[in-house]
């Protein structure tokens, strides 16, 4: 939804600063964006929403900062069990081998 609002909002600013139709159209738009704020309605859906964000920031909260915790220890969890092993080496490839015990074999 955020980038829905964000497109709008550049589609605006890109029209009022690349329109040629001069000082008349930025007013007119202006005017229209203001008239639609002011508009009851829209003022009324955004006393709701002030409201609601007000209501649940709070638990949001508390959401985020558990999930970062539980983050937080399974990273620092992890650290600890593969910090505690050592490094585990792979062993030589067979093909090298093999080629090369081929060609001492056939050099003799």
């Amino acid at each position: 939804m955020r980038g829905k609002i964000l497109f709008v909002v550049g589609l605006g600013v890109g029209y009022v600063l690349g329109t040629r139709a001069g000082r008349e159209k930025y007013d007119q738009l202006k005017a229209t964006v203001t008239k639609f704020w002011n508009d009851p309605r829209v003022q009324e859906r955004v006393d709701d929403v002030q409201d609601f964000v007000k209501d649940k920031a709070p638990d949001v909260a508390e959401f985020l900062a558990d999930g970062a915790k539980k983050v937080v220890s399974q990273v620092s969890g992890a650290n600890k069990s593969t910090a505690s092993k050592p490094a585990a080496r792979k062993p030589a490839s067979k093909s090298t081998t093999s080629k090369s015990s081929s060609a001492s074999s056939a050099a003799k």
